[in-house]
Parts: C-alpha cells; sequence; structure tokens
C-alpha cells in the first residue's frame, strides 16, 4: 500500500492510498477501482476489497474525503457538488483510465454524483448498500432526521474502549477491519480519540443527504451501474432498499443503462465485514463485461 496526497482545491488536500496490481501469471486486466469510503468512515476500511482487487490485476486507490481521516478538513464544501469536484481531481491526479468509482453508504451518492457530472471519467459506478432511499421518506423533519442521526459522543474516550467497542459490535469483522476502522479517529498523545470529521462538518453532509432526491438522480446517469445492497434483517429498512434499487433499475434500464443488483445479508459496512465476497463482485461484474457498456 501506497499513500500519497492530492491538492483538489486551494488550501484542501486529500490523503489517497494505492495499491499496484499483483496479476497471477503476470498478465493483468488493468481495470482500475476508486474506493469512497461512507460518513464518518476513511479510505483504510478499503484495504481488505483493495488487497483482493489488487491480486486480480487491478490497479486501486481510495481516498479520505475532505473532512475525514488524514485529509484536510475546510470550514465548508460538504455539499455533494464539492465533494464530487474533490473526487474528479483525484481521479485526473491519479491518471487512472476511466475507473469503476465504488462508493459505500453516503460515498455511493458522491460517485453517482461524480460519474453524472463528469462521465468521461468513469466506465462505471458500484454502490456498496447506499444511494437507494431518501431521508425524507425515513423521517418526518430535518430536526427529526438530525436528532436520531447525530453521532454519539466519543471526544475523549480511551483508545482501547473504542477497538473494544467495535470488537463486540463486529465479531465476525477482520481484525484487520477492527483496526482499520480506527482511523475513523485521531489518537491523541494521552491515548484517547478524537472523531477526525468535527460535529459540524457531520451535520453539513447530513444535511446535503437530506435535500438529496436519490429517485430523481438515475435519469442523468449514463454509465453502468452495479447496485450492491446489505439486508441487515432490518425488515423496515430492507424493504425500502428493495424499492429503492427496483426503481433505480427500471429508470437505467429504461434508458438503456447497463444494470445489475447484487444482494449481500451482513452489516451496512459490508466491505469491512466480507471483503473477498464484495471484491468477488466487483470482479465478476468486470468479467461479465457489465462495466464495458454504456447508455444507448
Amino acid at each position: 500500500m501506497l499513500e500519497e496526497r492530492i491538492p483538489v482545491a486551494t488550501g484542501v488536500g486529500l490523503r489517497v492510498l494505492r495499491w499496484e496490481p499483483d496479476p497471477p501469471s503476470g498478465s493483468s486486466r488493468g481495470v482500475p477501482f476508486v474506493l469512497v469510503h461512507g460518513l464518518a468512515s476513511n479510505a483504510l476500511v478499503w484495504r481488505g476489497v483493495a488487497g483482493y482487487l489488487a491480486a486480480a490485476g487491478d490497479p486501486v486507490a481510495a481516498v479520505d474525503l475532505r473532512g475525514h481521516g488524514r485529509s484536510d478538513k475546510p470550514d465548508g464544501g460538504y455539499d455533494f457538488a464539492t465533494v464530487a469536484e474533490d473526487l474528479r481531481a483525484v481521479v485526473a491526479a491519479l491518471g487512472l483510465d476511466r475507473p469503476v468509482l465504488v462508493g459505500q453508504s453516503w460515498g455511493a451518492g458522491v460517485v453517482v454524483e461524480t460519474a453524472v457530472r463528469n462521465p468521461e471519467i468513469a466506465r462505471g459506478v458500484a454502490l456498496v448498500d447506499g444511494n437507494l432511499t431518501d431521508l425524507q421518506d425515513a423521517f418526518g423533519s430535518w430536526e427529526e432526521c438530525w436528532a436520531r442521526l447525530t453521532p454519539p459522543p466519543s471526544t475523549g474516550l480511551p483508545r482501547e474502549k473504542v477497538e473494544a467497542w467495535f470488537a463486540v459490535q463486529h465479531p465476525d469483522w477482520p481484525a484487520e477491519a477492527i483496526q482499520d476502522s480506527l482511523g475513523n479517529f485521531e489518537i491523541r498523545e494521552d491515548g484517547t480519540v478524537a472523531p477526525w470529521l468535527s460535529l459540524d462538518h457531520h451535520r453539513e453532509i447530513v444535511r446535503a443527504m437530506w435535500d438529496q432526491r436519490v429517485s430523481e438522480s438515475w435519469a442523468a446517469v449514463r454509465v453502468p451501474v452495479l447496485i450492491l445492497p446489505v439486508d441487515g434483517h432490518d425488515q423496515i429498512r430492507t424493504e425500502a432498499k428493495r424499492a429503492g434499487a427496483e426503481t433505480a433499475e427500471k429508470a437505467l434500464t429504461a434508458a438503456g443503462v447497463p444494470v445489475r443488483v447484487r444482494w449481500f445479508e451482513g452489516d451496512h459496512d459490508i466491505h469491512a465485514q466480507r471483503p473477498a465476497e464484495l471484491a468477488e463482485a466487483l470482479l465478476e461484474a468486470e468479467r461479465d463485461g457489465l462495466f464495458a457498456g454504456s447508455a444507448s
């Protein structure tokens, strides 16, 4: 894994992790992937998926979006348009040949926004348990939404306590994924943590998600779409995701955009929980030529 910093706007640089392909039998398909984390997460959580993709012969990059991880944390620019422009700048700087943009949760909305605004830079998008439902359909008001989605306070907690919490909440995650999840936090000299994403910036992102109307975005998508929702055994949420996936599939098919839906069972952070399984779904779509298509 290589690490570099890429400037994307005046005074804003993003931490990017890269994995060079290690193809079997010396043969590389060379389809690049750019991996985009969810809200309050970080690029390291993609480490498992990235390793499998690189071993299959594909170059991979993962990014800490603004406000997150080791990237800069400017006062503003947490709307979808600005974050999508950041991602476009990263793809351009990396010199990748039309990568597949893979986004999880909030990151799924970011990659869709990026592809809508810049369809020429991506050969497709993959949406990992994200961009299928609207917050306005789940909550009666913005105030209720923010009250429910405000992150619990964690500043000042001992690192060991946070690590233990991850281990208890996710007993079947690989040990590496638990450690990489600690990258969501600054580990301070006294051994306590503080989230890299400030509460104000967290709120700005949730507000952008509240204002977003997912169902209206599909008409503008012109690159192939791989939809990877997760059934987390919450019936109400899963039914909403199924309805959202059906809406997306119908709209994209009607527009002549190649689309595939592949369900998982497990955690919302399925990329951390089952990296090999998720990577194989991406590779299978690549092998089947999904990302070779385009809108008619």
